[in-house]
């Protein structure tokens, strides 16, 4: 079984969270609807560990480096991709982050993002519309 190792951040300021507007496809570059997620990639052979990678992820598709990783999260974000896929399933380890920037750093980095926003907690429940990802932010709702 071949598994995608993949990192990914809950970023907060205040009682704000990031999340990005997503409207490709990374790994076949397809045009999707549209959704909101919080920042995720996959691992590579470059990164020196999750931590390095989840800050790279986030200077990817956020544009800033203005971030303090506060802890790992136990619950990790697991699901199937569709037969024929490079991948069998991906597991995303996800970090609790702040942001210590002023926003104006904040910029998507590539066609796959088209906005960069915070939200109040509340609405997270409304924007977070991939189901394993609902699933893990009602996990971890109490916590954050």
């Amino acid at each position: 079984m071949k598994i995608r190792k993949a990192v990914g951040a809950v970023v907060f300021q205040n009682n704000e969270y990031l999340l990005i507007h997503k409207v490709k496809n990374s790994d076949c570059n397809e045009d999707i609807s549209g959704h909101w997620d919080f920042p995720k990639g996959g691992v590579i052979d470059q990164d020196s560990d999750l931590e390095s990678s989840v800050l790279r992820e986030l200077k990817e598709e956020t544009g800033s480096t203005n971030y303090r990783i506060v802890y790992k999260f136990d619950p990790k974000i697991c699901f199937s991709f569709p037969a024929g896929y490079k991948y069998d399933s991906q597991e995303t380890v996800m970090f609790y982050v702040e942001y210590l920037g002023n926003r104006e750093d904040l910029t998507p980095q590539d066609e796959e993002i088209d906005k960069v926003e915070f939200y109040s907690k509340e609405y997270l429940l409304r924007l977070i519309s991939q189901q394993e990802t609902y699933a893990f932010l009602k996990q971890v709702y109490n916590e954050i």
